[in-house]
C-alpha cells in the first residue's frame, strides 16, 4: 500500500499533474458551489463549448489555444450576462442561444482545416500528464485570485443566487455580480482543461459541488466539502489512472461521479437509504421540507 501512494511521486511528471489535479479540484469545488446554487449548470457547459471556437481560431493562425479559449470564453459571457438582464428572456433560454452559436462557430472553424493536431485534441480531452512546471505555477497563480475573489464576494453571490429580485430591490449591484460570476466559471473552466479536457471539465465543476450539496446545509461546510472532495477526487483519479493506464482526464471524472453516487445512496439526511428510512417512519414528506434552503452560517 505505501509503494503504491509513494512509487508515482517520483516521478517529476506525475509531480506535476498532481500538484495542478490538486489545485483544479479544490477551486473547481469552492466556484462550483455558486454555480449549483444558482441552478446554473448549463452555464458552465455552454462556457466550456464557448471556448471552443476561441480555440480552433487559434489553432486555424496557429496561437495558444489556452488564451484563444479563455478570450472566447469570456467574451461569451459577458454576452450572456448583458442579454440576460432583459426579462423577457429567461437566463437558460439566452445561454443556449449562445451555447448552440458558439459551439457551431467552432465546427465551421476547424472544418477548414484537413487535419487536427495533438495540441486541439488535449484541448478537448486534457493532458495533464504533459503539463509543464511554469503550467503549475500558472493554474496554482490564477487558482489563488479566483479563490480570494469568490470569498471576497460569498454573501452578495448567495443573494443574488437564490433571490434574484430581492437582491436587486436590496440595491446589490445584480448585473456586476453576474458577470464577475460568469468570469469567474469561465477562468475556472480554462484553468481546468489541462486537467480533464473540453469534452469532461463541466463533471470537474459540479460533481464535487452537488456531492457537497447531499451532506450539509450551510454554505460554508459545503464550500470546504466541496473543495476537498474536488482536490482528493482529483488525486485519487490520477492514481487510478497511473495504477491501470487509463486516460487521466476520465479516471478522475469517473471517480468523482463515483463518490457523488456513493453519497447519494448513503448520505445521513439527504441520501436515498436515509430518505427511504424517514418515509417509512414518519409517511410522507410534507412539501417543502426537501432541504432546498442553504443557510450562510459557519458550520
Amino acid at each position: 500500500m505505501i509503494d503504491f501512494l509513494l512509487d508515482p511521486w517520483e516521478l517529476p511528471f506525475m509531480q506535476r499533474a498532481f500538484a495542478v489535479a490538486a489545485v483544479v479540484g479544490l477551486v473547481c469545488g469552492v466556484v462550483g458551489v455558486y454555480v449549483v446554487l444558482r441552478g446554473m449548470a448549463f452555464i458552465g457547459d455552454a462556457v466550456a463549448h464557448s471556448a471552443f471556437p476561441g480555440v480552433a481560431l487559434a489553432y486555424t493562425f496557429e496561437g495558444n489555444l489556452l488564451l484563444g479559449g479563455a478570450t472566447a470564453g469570456i467574451v461569451t459571457s459577458v454576452l450572456i450576462a448583458y442579454v440576460s438582464q432583459n426579462r423577457r428572456l429567461k437566463e437558460d433560454t439566452v445561454i443556449g442561444v449562445f451555447f448552440a452559436f458558439a459551439f457551431g462557430l467552432g465546427i465551421v472553424l476547424v472544418s477548414t482545416r484537413d487535419t487536427w493536431t495533438t495540441d486541439l485534441s488535449s484541448f478537448l480531452f486534457g493532458q495533464v500528464l504533459a503539463v509543464s512546471p511554469q503550467d503549475v505555477w500558472t493554474v496554482a497563480g490564477i487558482g489563488a485570485v479566483l479563490v480570494a475573489v469568490v470569498l471576497a464576494l460569498r454573501k452578495e453571490l448567495v443573494a443574488v443566487s437564490l433571490d434574484r429580485e430581492t437582491a436587486r430591490a436590496a440595491g446589490l449591484p445584480v448585473f456586476r455580480l453576474d458577470l464577475t460570476l460568469y468570469v469567474v466559471v469561465t477562468s475556472t473552466i480554462v484553468m481546468s482543461l489541462e486537467a480533464v479536457g473540453n469534452v469532461l471539465v463541466l463533471a470537474l465543476l459540479i460533481t464535487p459541488a452537488a456531492t457537497a450539496r447531499l451532506l450539509t446545509e450551510r454554505l460554508w461546510t459545503m464550500t470546504l466539502l466541496a473543495s476537498a472532495i474536488g482536490c482528493v477526487g482529483s488525486l485519487a483519479g490520477l492514481y487510478v489512472s497511473y495504477t491501470y493506464d487509463l486516460a487521466a482526464g476520465g479516471s478522475i471524472v469517473v471517480v468523482l461521479t463515483g463518490v457523488f453516487m456513493v453519497t447519494w445512496c448513503l448520505a445521513p439526511k439527504h441520501g436515498l437509504l436515509a430518505r427511504a428510512s424517514a418515509k417509512a417512519v414518519v409517511g410522507p414528506v410534507s412539501p417543502g421540507g426537501d432541504g432546498r434552503a442553504v443557510r450562510a452560517g459557519t458550520s
